[in-house]
């Protein structure tokens, strides 16, 4: 029907120019929307294999510099992926056992300090200004007993689920060393496989956006496990010096936590200072809190400016913004995929949409703190 005759009184003509662009805008926009949600939903039922997968990949952008690196000098490159993966496991097995076998040991001391916590509360609740009777108190801790009892079979159930979920474990880990030994021994000609779907008058613009990606994801990762090995060393060093205990298991802690940007500090952070008060009291719980707060701003005004360049820095809103899809999506791993996925959809964006991918890319090298630069070049010899 022609718009704007007798039989169609309402035509394109007279609607208003604003609701035509807000229609042909809101159409496009849910259909972005659903093929997101579609996205994320195909995600979240394949999660056993993307999960890994992406695991893999910011590991291979850890190792992958030393293995270009060994490559380069000479060394066969499935020898130099047999190195560093040893050599990884090595490293790894060695903490673990460590902070392990320092948990062992601390931990007595620690449940002898919260034992007496707990004994001086219950001194101070009967002697104190509340004037608590001591049958009071033991109905009290009666009662608590009695509901972890009620709640017992739930809390089973819960167990024997979580148990059930070492088979997915354990295929997830494999999963993680194929496809990170894959990516190391040759990962480019994997990617440049892939790509090959893409038409060749936009392909080695693709090409040039997984590069740049690639790259962010290197610079973030690495400057990332600096970053954490410098918290966990200051403030492991600072808990041994007060003498509270489990202080290098907690260091460890904080340097996990710190792979999550601001809620993993600050929540390791809030531990060590929970350890400090009831083992050595409130002015070393203080200190405590003093200590983590200089690091991170050690962290925050010095390390990751000097590390991390423009090309790899998200603004705070969208790393919190994230952090909270990706646990809600996927708990504690996405939480910790979601902000080095944002920096490379970041670099790799600003490259795809560009109007000169290579002067974009050239600009996202400079823009790189030194590490990237450094990795840039590499990959540019090679």
């Amino acid at each position: 029907m022609p718009a704007g005759s007798s039989l169609d009184p309402i035509g394109d003509a007279a609607v208003p120019p604003v609701v035509r662009k807000a229609a042909a805008w809101s159409w496009r926009l849910l259909l972005i929307f659903g093929a997101i949600l579609v996205l994320l939903w195909t995600v979240k039922r394949l999660e056993i294999i993307v999960v890994p997968v992406a695991l893999a990949t910011m590991l291979a952008a850890l190792l992958m510099p030393a293995v270009d690196f060994l490559d380069r000098r000479g060394a066969p490159r499935g020898g130099a992926v047999a190195l560093m993966l040893l050599s990884g496991f090595a490293v790894v097995g060695g903490i673990l056992s460590f902070v392990v076998s320092q948990f062992i040991e601390g931990a007595p001391e620690l449940t002898e300090q919260v034992s007496r916590s707990i004994d001086g509360v219950r001194t101070w609740l009967i002697d104190g200004p509340l004037g608590l009777s001591r049958e009071q108190i033991e109905r009290s801790g009666d009662a608590a007993i009695e509901a972890l009892r009620d709640n017992q079979e739930r809390l089973t159930s819960g167990a024997l689920s979580t148990a059930g979920t070492v088979t997915e474990i354990v295929t997830g880990a494999l999963l993680v060393l194929f496809t990170l030994i894959f990516l190391l021994q040759g990962g480019r000609n994997i990617y440049e496989f892939v790509t090959r779907i893409f038409p060749v008058d936009v392909r080695e613009r693709v090409r040039d956006a997984g590069r740049a990606g690639f790259h962010s994801l290197i610079g973030y990762i690495r400057a990332t496990f600096l970053v954490a090995l410098v918290d966990a060393v200051g403030i492991g060093a600072g808990l041994a010096i007060m003498g509270v205990p489990l202080a290098l298991p907690l260091a460890s802690l904080v340097f996990l936590g710190a792979f999550i940007p601001l809620v993993g500090a600050v929540i390791t952070g809030f531990l060590a200072v929970i350890v400090a008060l009831i083992a050595k009291g409130l002015v070393y719980a203080l200190i405590t809190l003093g200590l983590i707060i200089a690091v991170q701003q050690l962290e925050g005004h010095v390390l990751q400016p000097l590390v991390m360049g423009r090309a790899v820095s998200i603004h705070p809103l969208a790393i919190v913004l994230v952090i909270a899809g990706g646990g809600v999506l996927a708990g504690i791993v996405g939480a910790l995929l979601a902000v080095p996925a944002l920096a490379f959809i970041n670099s790799a964006m600003r490259v795809l949409l560009a109007r000169d991918p290579s002067a974009e890319k050239q600009a996202l090298d400079e823009d790189d703190g030194p590490l990237v630069k450094a990795e840039a070049d590499e990959v540019a010899e090679s």
